[in-house]
């Protein structure tokens, strides 16, 4: 799989996706290239452009089954917009309230200098 990622990486580089062009972006991604596969999928691909075969591809997918047939999401309620409003307001008092409580040293000094 990640000779062909480095396939399409060299081909999106503007690079021909040879087999030592392929080895390179393996290892420059810290992975170990296999040779057998480069050479094969050098191969298998000689001759053919890329977005052919992504294209062929895709048109192979169309005929798999994808995902199974879940049940729909929950929808949910709508309604209680009010409550919501009013837990807000009573929110934004108590963060008023608590604004205006004395401000104390956690450390216990009493000059507030250096520590």
């Amino acid at each position: 799989m990640q000779e062909i990622a480095a396939l399409l990486l060299c081909k999106l580089g503007g690079k021909s996706g040879s087999a030592d062009e392929i080895k390179a972006v393996i290892e420059a991604a810290g992975g170990e290239a296999d040779a057998d596969q480069i050479s094969k999928l050098v191969g298998d691909v000689e001759g053919k452009d890329v977005n052919e075969l992504l294209a062929e591809g895709m048109d192979k997918l169309k005929d798999v089954p994808m995902g199974g047939g879940g049940g729909g999401g929950g929808g949910g309620g709508g309604g209680g917009g009010d409550a919501a409003a009013e837990e807000e307001e009573k929110e934004e008092e108590e963060e008023e309230e608590a604004g205006d409580a004395p401000v104390v040293d956690m450390f216990g000094a009493d000059d507030g200098g250096d520590y």
